[in-house]
């Protein structure tokens, strides 16, 4: 690869993280011990609400399969899913034998359609979990307010959506039973590997605490670092080993602190794009309603019918003026074991393939320049242009 090729995505990585992960390593602990347990009280605080239960886990696949164990889902329930998602989010619901039943989502937002959410369920329905795709929150009111009258519990996959609010409140503060944070490397701030489960539901959070850890009564850190003898414990349940490093967690505790200003570095980019590509043949990504905010996590735009180029073929001519792009997601309907598994079919999903067929991803990320988006807009042209 070139070394002038810009990459679709890097993280944002400071001498203050790596100062304390140095720190972490020279005190010895290394696993899941002081720093965790800072990491996961600042993230409480961050979203507003120090009385929520903040529990970093390995990621956030982790997260949702902890969260849905935790609220009993089993093998003679259904959980209701977008197809336009990445595939943890329905393979979840399978660890636990459950059936994950696919809905198509809004052409205006990528996200899930509450209208097709309500006409999924049945009475095997015990969960729905709506994706906050690329960084816009979902319609959590309408989705909320279906989930209560069905008695149908409701887990937010927020893998996209921090920091992102929905009509004034904090996704991950809204009247859901579970909301899932990722902190993968290329998402809006990162701990390496890892995820956040966030609950204000006391037993959930028991759960979960004990799950993410072999099923152990106690975790490892409180009978390690105990001034009297406490070896002892009990396995109450096959638990998962899901828990976060303090490695991890050092770098999280910086990178959280740090997110004020790269949300502000994404918003920027992000009106840069809808000003310079606005008179090109494609649909900017949808903003956020009044009193609503975007994360900017991803820029997807879509290219029109007109534009003079396939997706494949503007992806594979960006890449050639030396700009990496990607396409978020292959629907679920077109995999081949979701499709194969559920007797999925296109015309069953016809927004989620119209957004597939044009969505392409450019790149956005805090380490940036303007110079190199300049590059990146610069290409889209040639592209569009030359079609």
């Amino acid at each position: 690869m070139s070394e002038n090729f810009l990459p679709f995505a890097l993280p944002e990585i400071g001498d203050e993280e790596i100062n304390e992960v140095v720190d972490s390593l020279r005190s010895g602990w290394i696993t899941t011990g002081p720093k965790a347990k800072r990491f996961e009280e600042d993230f409480s605080r961050f979203l507003g609400d120090e009385n929520l239960h903040s529990i970093a886990v390995n990621s956030a696949t982790s997260g949702l399969h902890l969260a849905l164990e935790a609220l009993g889902v089993g093998p003679d329930d259904e959980v209701i899913i977008p197809s336009y998602t990445f595939t943890a989010t329905a393979e979840v619901v399978r660890y636990l034998g459950a059936t994950p039943v696919f809905v198509d989502v809004e052409a205006s937002t990528f996200n899930i359609d509450p209208k097709a959410f309500e006409s999924a369920i049945t009475a095997r329905t015990k969960v729905v979990i709506p994706v906050h795709f690329a960084g816009l929150a979902c319609n959590m009111t309408e989705i909320l307010r279906i989930a209560y009258n069905h008695n149908i519990k409701v887990v937010e996959d927020a893998a996209h959506a921090l920091p992102c609010k929905h009509n004034g409140e904090m996704i991950g503060t809204l009247k859901s039973d579970v909301t899932v944070f990722s902190f993968y490397a290329n998402k809006t701030m990162t701990t390496a590997e890892g995820g956040m489960l966030v609950t204000a539901n006391d037993d959930i959070a028991k759960r979960a605490k004990i799950m993410r850890l072999h099923g152990i009564s106690r975790d490892a850190f409180d009978r390690y670092t105990s001034n009297k003898p406490s070896w002892s414990y009990e396995i109450v349940a096959p638990g998962c080993k899901y828990n976060m490093p303090d490695i991890c967690a050092a770098i999280g505790i910086h990178q959280l602190k740090k997110l004020p200003s790269f949300l502000q570095k994404r918003e920027l980019l992000a009106e840069n794009y809808n000003e310079a590509l606005n008179a090109l043949p494609v649909i900017l990504p949808p903003q956020p309603e009044a009193g609503s905010t975007h994360s900017w996590h991803l820029y997807p735009i879509r290219l029109k019918p007109d534009c003079g180029v396939s997706r494949d073929q503007f992806i594979e001519r960006m890449a050639q003026l030396g700009v990496g792009c990607s396409v978020h997601f292959i629907p679920l309907h077109l995999q081949p074991y979701w499709r194969d598994t559920f007797n999925l079919e296109e015309r069953d999903f016809p927004v989620s393939q119209a957004l597939f067929e044009g969505e392409v991803s450019l790149p956005l990320y805090t380490k940036m320049t303007l110079e190199d988006q300049r590059k990146v807009i610069e290409a889209v042209n040639k592209v569009l242009n030359n079609g």
